[in-house]
This record gives C-alpha cells, structure tokens and sequence, in this order.
C-alpha cells in the first residue's frame, strides 16, 4: 500500500507523461493486457490528473498542468466521497479481466493492484478515517494539513518565476479552506466515536501551537516564498502579502480547528489502542492487513515480536561483553551507550550541521560499495534534510521523500535533530543505510526510474516490501562489512533490529492486547535501551498509525526468508545481485506478489 512516505496515492499518466518526458508502457499483445493497461490507466487519469498537490509531488506541474499549481487538495469530506466510489468502479472492473490470460509482468501489475484495491475498499466499512492511509484520526501530531502543506510548499512547490511565486500565494490562501475542511471532517470522527487519546490531543495542540504563537513574519510559510523568490531576483513584496494571507486566512482557521480540538480534552480516554473504537478490533485487523500485506493476526504478530526480539538481544548480549560492557540487561547496557559524552554530538546548532555532513561522509562511501551487490543503480541523487523545527516535536525521527519524476528535485532523507542526544553516534550509520542507500531512497528511485512501466506501477507503494527493504539493507550493510574496524555501528545495527521487533510487541500490544501507553513506552524501553524522549514519539505514533509499525520485520522477514530459500535451490547459481535486480525490478508489490517473482527469476537461473 502507500507507505508512510508516500502517504498519498501517487502516480501519473496522460498529459502528466508528456510533461515530464516519461515514457509509455510496452503496448498490450492481447485483449486481456489491453484491459488491465486501459484500467490502470483510468486509475490513474481519475486520482492523479485530479491531484494538484501529487503532481507536484512529482514534479509534474508544468506544461498542461500548469493551472494545478496554483491548488490544494480538496479535502471535503464529498471530494472523498466521490473518491470511493471512482475507486470502486475501478477495481470492481477489474472482475471482466482474463488474468489468466496476462504475461508475466501483467499478472504482476494485476495481482498488485488487486490486493491493493481490495484491502483498501476493506477500509470503507468504518466510520472515521479516509483517503488511502489507515488512521482513524484526520487530525493528529502526524496528520492533517497543519502538519503537511508547510513543509509541501516550502520543499516541493518550486519557485522559479514570478507565476510559481503567485502560484504559491495561491496555495497558501487556499490553506484555511484545507483546514476547515480537516475541522468538519475531524468533528464527524468525533460524532462517530473516534476521538484522538489525551495525549495525542495535547501533542497535536502543541504543534499547532507553535504556528499560532509565532510572529507570523517568522513562520516558514512566509519566509520561504521571500526567500526564494530573491534567490531568483522576482520583485514584488512577496513576504508582506504572505504574511497577510496568514494572519488573515491561515491562522484563523488553524485557531477554529485547535478550538474543536481542545473542545474534546475534557473528555478524551487516556486508553491508547484502537481496540476502544467502534469495530475497532476488526479496524486493527484491517491495518495490520494493509501494511504487513498479510493476514498475520495481533497474537501471531506479537509472538514473532517476542521471538525475534529474544534472539537479536542473544546477539547484542555477545556483542556487548566483548567491549567490556557486562553488567545490566542488554537494555540497560544500550541506555548507558546513548548517555556516553563520546558518543553525542553537542545539541547545538553547528553540531548539528556537522552531524548531518557526517551522514553525507556515510551515504559517499556506501555508494562506493553498492556495484558489487546491484546490478541496476537510481539515477537520482539524494541529499539530507532536517525535520522543519515547526514540526520536528511530534514527527518520527527519520523519514524519506521521494525524488520528482522530472529530475528537479532530489530523494531527501530528513532526520529529526530536536535533540542531538536522541541520535548517538553509532545509531546513525544504520540510519543512513534504512533512509538513503541501500534503503529507501535506492529502492524507490529504481521504482520510479524503471523503463517501460505503467506509471500507476512506478510509484504505488507498500509499506511491507519498502520498510521491509530498508530493514534488508540494514542487514546487508553488515554483510558488506561496514562494521568491520566499528564495533559499536554493529551494536547500532543490532540495536536498530531490536527496535523493530520491539514494535511488533508494542504494537500489537496497544492495538491486539489492550496496553496503556505507558506499558508499551516501558516495554520499549527495557527492550532497546533508548530514551523516553525518543520512545514516547514512536509509541504515540503507532497509536494514530495501527499497524504500520509491523510492516518493518514483517517485510524484513520475507526478504531473508525469499533470499535464503534461493540460496538453499540454486547453490553456486545465486547472485545476489540477481536476486536483489528480481526483487527490486518488481516495483512495490504486496509481499505474496514478491514470492512469486523470486519463484519465477528463480526458474530463469542457469
């Protein structure tokens, strides 16, 4: 499904094509071909062409499409509406196509869209949520507009004449009509008894606080238009109209939305699990279906959680005495890693700026290594980017953005520096190696370069086989030998693994097992040995997100299992360079799809 990243459903075709110089898919050989290459088409002409912000997103607003970039999305509650049931019939045709009859690489594109089509219309039935993206609340510290368009305009909406600059203003006016939108929706979730935990109501009111308390002159969606706008020498008072546009549209209605938001403080549950929801049971099973692309159950999901986590901290254990480090649970032993003075950087500005160059040194010389294991390479570059300060308080500690299709904008890997102690220095080349390369971004950007692709296939995601990719390549950086001469980057490594498979039990814990938030934060805690600060965010972020968090060791977990079946058939005939091209050439595909293009790449192998 769309991943985190990609948290919207991205794709583009027609005049977005012609604009952005991508070629067309092969043409269909047969009638059934036809009718899949014409519905995945559709698909795309009616929730992408549609989609101002997506196009920009992929640097596809140009040309034809100029006009997009002067919107928003709609986000009324009929757009979405009108939304399902374009979907519907979309998928519902899908019915009248001979699958039997497809190609290969066809029967890959159906079988893709088909899951994706059915798990997402499983998602209707309930009464909160909606878009593609299972989270019951549309406002939270993680969702809604207040959270996203910001960050959308000042690093996605380009500005290089003095249309793109009114083009900008545009946008930004139409930023309270988002926010209301966002408010009437959010009190219909409310009505419906979906209403956020305190605690995520006291994050969200916090982030929005800090837009509402600012001097409007200060905040980035003024300053970036001026910015930019001067670095290309575009006269006009670009930051006083701005800043109108907020104090007179934006803040109000980020002011009425922390209205209706606080008006449900004195009553909201302190319970964290979607279990208290209505359906919500069957809403958790639906998400853990979504984003793990299986039917794991949350006993089966939390058991795995405990068995793998038993067997990384076994490892750590080893690891650990042979620095020396002997007393305490693995846990403690970590936590006392974290508060080692060698290890942080100062929480200052200019280390700050040397923390993220040191990424750079680690993205430099992994590149350097990665002909020996991949066969096809991304294009595009990546760059490294800092969570924005307005909303680096509630947001995950890394993520990634994907690259425009176009060229014009880079892959960025953003990772959250509110505090420097959060990022010991060994914890950071594993992060380098999830976000960037061989993770995220060599993924995504080998998705979106793939030639002769449907565009619909080049940038539908899910959050099984792209987190569980980036887990992989935590894993193969090992194997490459990065940690050869840095004993405590492998402790990172494997830190990083505990972490994952402490989700699956904090996860499954909260939605499956009824925990508090406190119960899962100690439980995190004690397994991983990171900080309050730092657990707290991840563990009210799989509050909002039920599920997501699973996808990582799930995904990781069929990667290694895939890949050491092949071994195990074809001897001295596997290359893993073969391997990874197969998996990687497949796009983003539900994890079942996956072990059906590995058993056929398998078969091809002499």
């Amino acid at each position: 499904m769309i991943d985190r990243r990609r948290l919207m459903f991205t794709a583009a075709a027609g005049a977005a094509l012609a604009a952005s110089g991508q070629a067309l898919a092969q043409t269909p050989d047969n009638a059934a071909s036809q009718q899949l290459h014409a519905l995945l088409q559709t698909v795309v002409e009616e929730m992408v062409l549609k989609s101002p912000e997506t196009l920009t997103g992929l640097g596809l607003d140009k040309g034809p499409n100029a006009p997009m970039k002067r919107l928003l999305e709609d986000r009324s509650q009929a757009k979405i509406d009108g939304d399902k049931a374009e979907f519907r019939a979309a998928i519902a045709s899908m019915d009248g196509i001979d699958r039997d009859a497809l190609g290969a690489q066809d029967a890959v594109y159906f079988d893709t869209l088909k899951f994706f089509g059915d798990t997402v219309i499983q998602g209707y039935q309930f009464p909160y949520g909606g878009g593609f993206f299972p989270s019951p609340y549309t406002v939270s510290q993680l969702s809604g507009s207040y959270q996203g368009i910001p960050d959308f305009l000042d690093s996605q909406h380009t500005i290089e004449t003095t249309e793109d600059a009114e083009a900008y203003l545009s946008r930004l006016s139409a930023f309270g009509t988002a926010l209301d939108q966002e408010t009437a929706r959010m009190e219909a979730e409310f009505a419906a008894g979906a209403v956020p935990p305190d605690f995520v109501i006291a994050k969200t009111l916090t982030q929005m606080g800090a837009m509402l308390d600012a001097r409007p002159a200060d905040l980035t969606l003024v300053k970036s238009v001026a910015r930019r706008a001067a670095e290309k020498g575009l006269a006009g008072d670009w930051a006083g109209r701005a800043q109108t546009i907020v104090e007179q549209t934006v803040m109000p209605a980020l002011a009425r939305q922390a209205d209706a938001l606080r008006a449900q403080q004195p009553t909201a549950t302190h319970e964290a699990g979607v279990w208290r929801l209505p359906d919500g049971e069957a809403y958790y099973d639906f998400g853990l279906k979504y984003f793990t692309t299986t039917n794991m159950t949350g006993q089966e999901v939390h058991e795995l959680g405990l068995e793998q986590l038993a067997e990384l901290s076994a490892r750590a254990d080893e690891l650990l005495k042979a620095e020396g480090m002997t007393q305490g649970t693995v846990g403690e032993r970590i936590a006392a890693m974290g508060k080692d003075p060698r290890f942080i950087y100062p929480n200052t500005d200019a280390a700050k700026e040397a923390l993220l160059a040191d990424l750079n040194v680690q993205i430099r010389a992994m590149q350097a290594r990665l002909p020996d294991y991949f066969g096809r390479l991304p294009q595009a570059p990546v760059e490294v980017k800092r969570v924005p300060k307005e909303i680096e308080a509630g947001a995950p500690g890394g993520y990634y953005n994907g690259a425009a299709l176009d060229g014009s904008r880079p892959g960025a890997y953003y990772i959250n520096l509110r505090d420097t102690a959060e990022w010991p220095k060994w914890t950071l080349p594993t992060l380098t190696y999830h976000e960037a390369i061989p993770g995220h971004h060599l993924q995504i950007s080998l998705q979106q370069e793939k030639a002769d692709t449907p565009m619909l296939m080049k940038v539908l995601g899910f959050s099984a086989f792209s987190e569980g990719w980036a887990l992989y390549s935590e894993q193969l950086a090992d194997e490459m030998g990065v940690y050869e001469n840095d004993a405590w980057g492998r402790i990172g490594y494997l830190q990083s693994m505990m972490f994952r498979a402490s989700r699956l039990v904090v996860d499954s814990g909260l939605h499956f097992k009824r925990w508090s938030r406190e119960q899962a934060i100690q439980s995190m805690m004690a397994a991983t040995g990171d900080q309050e600060s730092s657990v707290a965010t991840e563990i009210e972020r799989y509050c909002v997100w039920p599920g997501q968090a699973c996808s990582y060791k799930v995904g990781h977990t069929a990667w290694v299992r895939l890949r050491e079946q092949a071994k195990a058939e074809l001897g001295d005939r596997f290359s893993i360079k073969g391997f990874h091209d197969a998996g990687l050439n497949a796009g983003g595909v539900p994890m079942t799809v996956l072990e059906r293009v590995i058993g056929d790449w398998k078969k091809t192998v002499v």
